[in-house]
């Protein structure tokens, strides 16, 4: 009787495990159905862009999670950035400019986390 319980709660776990994977494949691994969108920047004149910084981010795995980082960045006046999910980065670009903790912070407010900030 004992070994038909645990049998049991492991067939749930297994189940529990198995609907959760299928949830993350089908919704991104950071809630792809939120319907979040794009900020998009005005001005795209490079020209208008003296500094430059290129991030290292860190949790950023889908389409998604760049969106969700160049909409944090993208949120601060006169930056213009372009994420990389594949290569863990961000190229920010500005007008002004932006210390390296407003672009911590803002990337930690979208829930990721800033490894290292490279700036030319």
């Amino acid at each position: 009787m004992g070994t038909v319980i645990i049998i049991a709660i492991l067939l749930g776990i297994g189940v529990v495990g198995v609907r959760s994977y299928m949830k993350k494949l089908s919704s991104g691994c950071c809630g792809a159905d939120s319907g979040e969108k794009k900020i998009k920047v005005a001005d795209k004149d490079l020209s208008h862009y003296p500094y430059h910084a290129d991030l290292s981010v860190g949790g950023m795995t889908c389409g998604h999670c760049k969106l969700r980082v160049e909409n944090a960045l993208n949120s601060i006046d006169g930056v213009w950035a372009k994420a990389n999910s594949e290569k863990g980065t961000a190229d920010v670009k500005m007008k002004s400019y932006v210390s390296d903790e407003q672009l911590r912070d803002a990337v930690s407010r979208a829930g990721y986390t800033v490894t290292s900030i490279n700036r030319n």
